[in-house]
């Protein structure tokens, strides 16, 4: 495994990331319960998420964004995600799944026309799940039909997050099935475009103030020049950009455990039986300090890949340990955190019980577990 300095942050990283963890406690703590509660965030948040800066971190300044690395997106995710992880993944999939494809992948073009709206207002989506696809991304059933002067696409998607507010999706459609996936390609649909329509929203165990929904498509018209990357190569862009994705999920996760820690250290101070509180027991500070030594682990590995990442190195074995890794964190340090609020633990009056909801999806989204497993073996093994 190749190392980079991990746990050294620069005086602009610490700062941004301080500023964006006061941004969460003091404008996004106090919404969780409620905007849990509804299934949605709060659009003064979504428009809060803009002005800070959040919205396009490694999008170019001369587009709008902040010009900066994934390592600098996975601090505002992780800082987020100790708060609320629907807001963190609201912000995750933005920076490291959408901006990210159109970064590497739009035509110049497409930059100029897209990427100002999505520094400034446009909520960005990323569509390749379908109810028949999911670790097997590349059964996808959606169709793409070359009508001469557009593309027609016929087909839905599923469990698609930000798709509620989304402006701008990236969507999978196969142009030539019988080529397999040799012919899946990859295009931005804007939310009205003709054709295209916005289905049902799940009702989800976890992470429900962020958007889960179904997209439609029936005979939906998009340019031609809206093709994102190369026809038939939509493999590639869908691939190479969840690689870095992972990344942002182990944030993620890391922060949700890094929450659910300082909540369980917060309340074992204030918590008294037999006379005393309860952190005085050996007993519960060997589990806090299990706790903590594995959450300072995940946060290294999500770093790590993300230094990698950022110095242009291989990282596709380390990004995937990083979300294998942070996501069983983040169930064990949850739980374990619930467990020590007793039973107040199991109310929603007190954050433990979200924090042990949430974290199961990461181990879900953005390829399971079990897929991770699969691409480390394969790399250890080549």
């Amino acid at each position: 495994m190749t190392h980079l300095p991990l746990t050294h942050l620069s005086e602009d990283e610490t700062i941004f990331r301080d500023a964006v963890a006061s941004f969460a406690r003091s404008a996004i703590a106090p919404k969780v319960h409620a905007m849990d509660k509804a299934q949605q965030l709060d659009q003064a948040l979504i428009k809060q998420c803009f002005e800070m800066g959040l919205m396009g971190i490694e999008v170019p300044e001369e587009y709008g964004g902040a010009g900066s690395s994934i390592m600098t997106a996975i601090l505002a995710i992780e800082a987020l995600a100790s708060v609320d992880p629907s807001v963190s993944v609201f912000v995750d999939v933005q920076n490291t799944l959408v901006n990210n494809a159109i970064l590497r992948w739009a035509s110049d073009e497409l930059k100029a026309k897209y990427f100002p709206k999505m520094t400034s207002e446009w909520v960005g989506s990323y569509a390749l799940s379908e109810s028949g696809s999911g670790s097997d991304a590349f059964a996808l059933q959606t169709r793409a039909v070359d009508k001469g002067d557009h593309w027609e696409l016929n087909g839905s998607k599923l469990w698609i997050t930000n798709g509620a507010e989304a402006n701008l999706y990236i969507v999978f459609a196969n142009v030539a099935p019988e080529e397999g996936y040799r012919g899946i390609t990859a295009f931005l649909v804007e939310r009205e475009f003709e054709g295209f329509a916005v289905g049902k929203k799940e009702d989800k165990l976890g992470i429900r103030a962020s958007s889960t929904v179904e997209l439609l498509f029936e005979k939906c018209k998009v340019p031609k020049e809206n093709v994102l990357g190369e026809v038939g190569k939509g493999y590639k862009v869908a691939i190479e950009t969840l690689n870095e994705g992972r990344i942002g999920i182990g944030a993620q996760m890391v922060g949700l455990a890094q929450g659910a820690l300082d909540a369980a250290l917060a309340y074992v101070q204030e918590r008294e039986q037999f006379g005393t509180a309860i952190a005085s027991f050996q007993g519960v500070q060997f589990q806090l300090a299990q706790m903590a030594t594995e959450v300072e682990a995940a946060r290294l590995m999500v770093y790590n890949a993300a230094r990698l990442k950022d110095a242009g190195l291989p990282f596709v074995k380390e990004s995937a340990m990083a979300k294998l890794y942070s996501s069983q964190v983040a169930e064990r340090v949850s739980s374990k955190s619930l467990e020590l609020f007793g039973g107040v633990g199991f109310t929603t009056e007190y954050p433990a019980e979200k924090f042990f909801r949430d974290a199961k999806i990461g181990a879900i989204y953005e390829g399971t577990s079990n897929m991770q497993l699969q691409t480390i073996a394969k790399m250890l093994l080549r």
